[in-house]
């Protein structure tokens, strides 16, 4: 069971601080972490782990009960970096990088 956000317009880099915290957890415990955090990437980790377990849900093949699932592995890749421009002094420019994410998450039934 796995879902995919692409083109996340948050930088790799900080959703790593958040995927940190909860790999390996138990996705109900995921959400209650997560809903209390205060940054954007915790929002966006939490919506894509929802879609996991929806995907999990509807997908006829797995069998699976909802509860014990958990979160086996979450990756924060780089999408496309858009390149914009800045004025600074002297007639000069300053390059400023928007980055963007590939966050993929993909959750196991746990092994009792």
């Amino acid at each position: 069971m796995r879902a995919v956000v692409k083109y996340v317009r948050i930088s790799p880099q900080k959703v790593q601080k958040i995927i940190n915290v909860v790999k390996g957890e138990s996705v109900e415990k995921v959400l209650d972490i997560l809903t209390f955090m205060p940054q954007k990437a915790a929002r966006i980790v939490a919506k894509a782990i929802r879609s996991a377990v929806a995907n999990a849900e509807q997908h006829p093949d797995y069998d699976v009960d909802v509860d014990s699932l958990l979160v086996k592995n979450i990756v924060a890749d780089q999408g496309p970096t858009s390149k914009r421009f800045r004025a600074r002094a002297r007639g000069r420019g300053a390059r400023i990088l928007k980055r963007t994410s590939h966050i993929t998450v993909i959750l196991a039934e746990e092994t009792v």
